[in-house]
């Protein structure tokens, strides 16, 4: 079964390991579509090798399947072989953005410790609805799609009241400066991220604009315990469980730890920025 997938893997080949395990194991398709947070149909496409699989579809599957660690590991390399781990923006608005927020949730289900890199906007799971709203201006969402994505957003924040996980946020001050929102809303938004860091398992640190900098900061990206990385970039949205890239993005973030403001210093200088937002308020 699952040495199909050795030697010259293709989609083909995987797949059918895939199907195969499902079948051995009783499961029936839409309940393991369900599971691993796709619609039955792809994970058809999966199982006949009309539709590459990435790393993180296979590792949802297999999760899904309940195999044992040394299968999971063997099918998840097959994948790192056939994948295309980049994936257009474009594509998730078209199937939907509130999709892809459910298939991120279900893989921070599986995560202990979650690093966010943000240089470009607040971070999802601390996002107001407002400020979703606004990160979303242009992007031709309809009403309907704008709202169904907003909802699933925050039904993501949930987890972060998991106190069994943790979470690090680096943020770049410029960002919190970042006029997306109108002032008041702004104002609001520092707010939960202040009342958020205070939360035993939340550690938000911010990089500000008087620190001497490690580097570039490059791109947004996510760090799920060390097994996966997402990075975002403009048209597209990367997905890597290489180790060598996870590393990357590893030393990069501690990098950047080390100039971070936290705990007191973070709230006095995200509370300053909060203060200018409702100051600028009064002044109209």
């Amino acid at each position: 079964m699952v040495g199909a997938v050795r030697g010259n893997v293709n989609r083909t080949d995987l797949g059918k390991a895939l199907r195969e395990l499902r079948v051995a194991s009783g499961k029936q398709a839409k309940v393991v579509a369900r599971s691993a947070a796709m619609s039955p149909s792809k994970l058809s496409k999966i199982e006949n090798g009309a539709l590459p699989p990435s790393v993180l579809d296979v590792e949802r599957i297999l999760e899904a399947l309940e195999v044992s660690a040394e299968i999971k590991a063997e099918l998840a390399e097959a994948a790192r072989k056939v994948a295309t781990e980049a994936t257009a923006w474009r594509i998730y608005r078209r199937t939907g953005l509130h999709k892809h927020q459910e298939e991120i949730q279900a893989i921070e289900a599986q995560t202990t410790l979650l690093r966010v890199f943000q240089p470009s906007c607040i971070p999802g799971l601390l996002q107001t609805p407002e400020y979703v709203r606004g990160v979303q201006q242009g992007s031709g969402l309809t009403d309907d799609a704008l709202e169904k994505m907003i909802d699933a957003r925050l039904r993501r924040q949930e987890i972060l009241y998991a106190r069994a996980r943790d979470f690090r946020f680096l943020i770049t001050e410029s960002m919190l400066r970042w006029r997306l929102i109108p002032a008041p809303m702004m104002a609001a938004q520092l707010d939960k991220l202040i009342a958020m860091s205070r939360m035993p398992n939340i550690e938000i640190g911010i990089v500000p604009l008087s620190a001497p900098m490690p580097g570039l900061p490059t791109s947004s990206f996510v760090l799920f315990d060390s097994r996966l990385a997402i990075i975002e970039i403009p048209h597209a949205e990367i997905t890597t469980s290489e180790i060598r890239d996870i590393e990357l993005y590893e030393h990069k973030f501690d990098a950047f730890s080390r100039v971070a403001l936290s705990g007191d210093n973070m709230w006095d200088l995200v509370a300053s920025i909060r203060d200018d937002f409702l100051r600028e308020q009064e002044i109209i």
